[in-house]
């Protein structure tokens, strides 16, 4: 009984079935942040070279997030469609979305490990490597490259753990290897004397043994629809649909490699390396900030898609207006606490004088729309939520590629910009991106389900 009520969303209050499922995913997105900032932490402090390996790690950060994108792709694809399956009290094909989502990953990820593996020298020197930071990028990257196929099963098969109401459960895979991965990371960077091969060397270990967590969840006795051999074989067609709806968290994370690819190379330009290495400082914070908005977004979409499947439009109509006001009055607080003290989050990665006069004024830029990602996210959350694909896709694409992109490399060069023309496209983007994505969610379903 326990089993079956902690998984029923259509029961009880939508805010409080959010709150449950949001607050454990919250936690967990933050402490999944710790993977790569806590590297980036340690590499900033390491004696003489820190600026430049700092850098070098930050040159890797498209390629890790490409990674990512494939997750997402069967996470936000394969979960939603999940959620939706098992709210139509359909199990046979939540199974199967369950084992098609598992067999897919592992495929992609040799393929992807392999891909990256060949093409790794130019693709670094594609992302802005100069002769002084490729060793550092090259050293990183070619251990973390072997544990592709754990990254992949982790982030992407977590999702239905968190899908089936096991959100502690979900939350305990992150922070088993973040915690993992903030012990090793020092013993090998510095008590072994590994450096950037240490912190990659620490986040493979502990995205391996997250990974072995999810597995040993998934196929045991607590799980409500469980992973079998007889599910494994991939269903093409249904890999198809879960695809169409990944795609839109699937080229989020991808556009968001291909911004930060066209960042490195424009500040390369404009700037130096010194630039490369505030831009990786503004990832890294601007990760640690989105992670609560994502957590409460990702928590939302189980519940969303499980009451839409049932019917229930009026308690689906609850859960978009509960999330977007968590989502609107977190990112206000959060931009104006970034706003105020600046410096505290750049010493949190580096402490070198040069990167703190440079990227205070950088980062006050590039954070100034900060709030309007909410709408972004939001609206982002309730088309995944609820399968509808192409405003998923269309709004992914909007923010980053038809946006950001064009923005980093037309600016610089308008009224002697320069570097700031960089920082000011991502809060531009902010503003347009999300105010259109969240007016169209109001209009093209909020009201729709009220009628």
């Amino acid at each position: 009984m326990a089993k079956a009520s902690q998984s029923d969303f259509g029961q009880g209050s939508m805010a409080r079935n959010i709150i449950n499922i949001a607050l454990p995913m919250t936690l967990a997105q933050l402490i999944n942040v710790l993977y790569s900032v806590v590297d980036r932490m340690y590499i900033g402090r390491l004696p003489g070279v820190a600026t430049l390996a700092l850098t070098g790690i930050g040159l890797t950060l498209p390629i890790t997030s490409m990674v990512m994108a494939f997750s997402y792709l069967f996470s936000t694809g394969g979960a939603p469609l999940f959620s939706i399956a098992r709210g139509e009290g359909n199990l046979e094909k939540a199974r199967k979305i369950l084992g098609t989502s598992m067999s897919m990953l592992v495929i992609i990820g040799v393929i992807l490990t392999l891909f990256l593996w060949f093409t790794k020298r130019p693709l670094l020197y594609l992302l802005g490597a100069s002769g002084d930071t490729f060793p550092y990028a090259d050293e990183y990257l070619s251990i973390y490259l072997f544990g592709t196929v754990f990254v992949m099963i982790s982030l992407g098969m977590n999702s239905f753990i968190n899908a089936q109401g096991f959100a502690r459960t979900g939350m305990f895979t992150v922070l088993i290897g973040a915690i993992l991965n903030i012990i090793l990371d020092p013993v090998f960077i510095f008590v072994l004397n590994m450096g950037v091969s240490g912190a990659a060397l620490a986040t493979i270990i502990s995205q391996g043994v997250s990974a072995v967590w999810v597995l040993v969840f998934l196929t045991g006795p607590k799980a409500i629809i469980k992973l079998e051999q007889r599910i494994l074989a991939p269903d093409f067609k249904l890999a198809g649909k879960i695809c169409t709806l990944g795609l839109s968290g699937f080229i989020m994370s991808v556009t968001n490699s291909a911004v930060q690819m066209v960042c490195n190379v424009t500040l390369q330009t404009w700037g130096g390396d010194i630039y490369v290495a505030i831009m990786t400082v503004l990832n890294s914070v601007r990760e640690i900030f989105t992670m609560p908005v994502q957590g409460i977004t990702s928590g939302a979409q189980p519940v969303l898609g499980f009451n839409y499947g049932a019917g229930k439009h009026g308690r689906v109509r609850s859960g978009i207006k509960f999330t977007s006001l968590v989502g609107i009055v977190y990112t206000v607080a959060a931009w104006a606490v970034i706003f105020a003290f600046p410096g505290v989050f750049i010493r949190l990665f580096n402490s070198d004088a040069a990167l703190l006069e440079n990227g205070i004024p950088a980062l006050r830029l590039y954070f100034f729309g900060f709030f309007m990602m909410s709408l972004q996210f939001c609206g982002q959350c309730v088309f995944t939520g609820l399968g509808k694909a192409k405003f998923a896709i269309f709004f992914s694409l909007l923010r980053k590629a038809i946006i950001v992109v064009p923005l980093t490399l037309i600016l610089p060069h308008i009224a002697g910009l320069g570097v700031d023309g960089v920082f000011l496209a991502e809060p531009i983007s902010n503003f347009i991106g999300g105010t259109a994505c969240f007016v169209t969610m109001i209009f093209t379903v909020y009201r729709r389900l009220g009628k």
